[in-house]
């Protein structure tokens, strides 16, 4: 293992996008047993810092690979199409129109259940962009256009905040 490995070299993971989260999650057990700096402490200072390093790299790459949004932004910035999405904005048009009707439904909205509702149904869109992402990633070899998905997802990702935010005011 090297610092610099990528996420999935270092986790010993296929690069790809369908990965089983339990398998993650225990691949990340065992490295944290195996980088802790507790297990270093007879070692002396400067091991325990290295090994904080490496707790803390496990950690990163744990929290990008957990996640599908985050490991399907990071698969297509390693193969050169990175998302940027403060800068590249552009989308859909179809895509923003539906954005917009999401938008001005949640603020109409007056009803927990309305809420609840429109979220289901963004939900639902959400789960078929993911799965054309795993296609595209894992299949097709399309980064470019799974990059513009990750960009839709994260709109959506954005407006499902807002959406809690606002059914928690009825709870």
């Amino acid at each position: 293992m090297k610092i610099d490995d990528d996420d999935f070299t270092l986790f010993g993971l296929p690069r790809q996008f369908g990965l089983d989260r339990a398998a993650i999650d225990e691949r990340w057990r065992a490295l944290q047993s195996e980088v802790h700096p507790d297990r270093f402490v007879a070692q002396g200072a400067a091991a325990q810092r290295v090994a904080m390093q490496w707790a803390v790299r496990v950690n990163e790459a744990h929290g990008r690979l957990k996640d599908p949004l985050r490991r399907a932004a990071y698969l297509c910035e390693l193969a050169g199409h990175a998302v940027d999405a403060g800068s590249r904005t552009a989308l859909p048009a179809e895509f923003l129109v539906q954005q917009m009707q999401w938008r001005e439904a949640l603020e109409e909205a007056d009803q927990a259940e309305q809420i609840s509702r429109l979220d289901h149904a963004v939900a639902d869109d959400e789960r078929i962009r993911l799965t054309q992402v795993q296609t595209l990633i894992d299949e097709q070899h399309d980064f470019a256009t799974a990059a513009e998905q990750v960009r839709a997802l994260m709109f959506i990702a954005r407006f499902r905040e807002d959406a809690d935010r606002r059914l928690a005011v009825f709870e």
